[in-house]
């Protein structure tokens, strides 16, 4: 049988692997990057502010992302508790996406403006405080460390480099606007943006 043939050909079944994974490719992948939808920001999108940029750094160095998903599936159950499914393009400046894959905690892709700075404070110093039920654990130290706004601007020309279109004079001003910021301002000011560019009616 035919099949036989591939079986018992290792070099052949590789050739054919190959020819199969790149036609996949060729097939799902490639007609995306012509994909308007994909490549271009939302109506309205603005990059992150300096003090947004360091909050996600945060949240990326506290693991945040490891139990919050920032991706909002199309189904009625998602977008029932959480608003407006996500589109590709809320994140065409993210490095790296933080979409996540397990839910352990909410999903944060809509929880810019639900919540008030206070009550997002108020969670991260002691979350069973305003939730009960939780299960996440308290990050006390966001409120002692400040911000290291040292790095900031190599950090943020290289987002430029990559396509974000943050002005010179973003970058050339961006120390200055963080210098003495405490980690829980930069963190939920993170937060306090996530999701806003898609409005509920969209």
């Amino acid at each position: 049988m035919r099949h036989e043939i591939v079986e018992k050909n290792l070099g052949l079944m590789i050739v054919l692997i190959i020819l199969t994974i790149s036609g996949g490719f060729l097939a799902e992948v490639v007609p995306l990057f012509f994909q308007k939808s994909v490549n271009e920001p939302v109506e309205g999108l603005e990059p992150l502010s300096a003090l947004e940029l360091e909050g996600r750094d945060i949240y990326i160095r506290e693991g945040c992302h490891v139990c919050h998903t920032q991706q909002i599936r199309p189904f009625r159950a998602e977008t029932e508790r959480y608003g407006h499914y996500s589109v590709a393009g809320e994140f065409v400046y993210d490095r790296p996406f933080l979409w996540g894959s397990k839910r352990t905690g909410p999903d944060l892709a809509r929880v810019g403006g639900r919540y008030s700075d206070a009550w997002q404070r108020q969670h991260l110093y002691d979350p069973r405080s305003v939730v009960p039920e939780s299960n996440m654990p308290a990050f006390p130290w966001l409120f002692e460390n400040r911000v290291d706004h040292g790095s900031i601007e190599a950090r943020m020309k290289t987002l430029q480099t990559l396509g974000v279109p943050y002005t010179d004079e973003q970058v050339a001003s961006a120390a200055g606007e963080i210098e003495g910021k405490f980690e829980i301002e930069a963190l939920v000011a993170y937060l306090q943006q996530l999701g806003t560019v898609i409005s509920e009616k969209r």
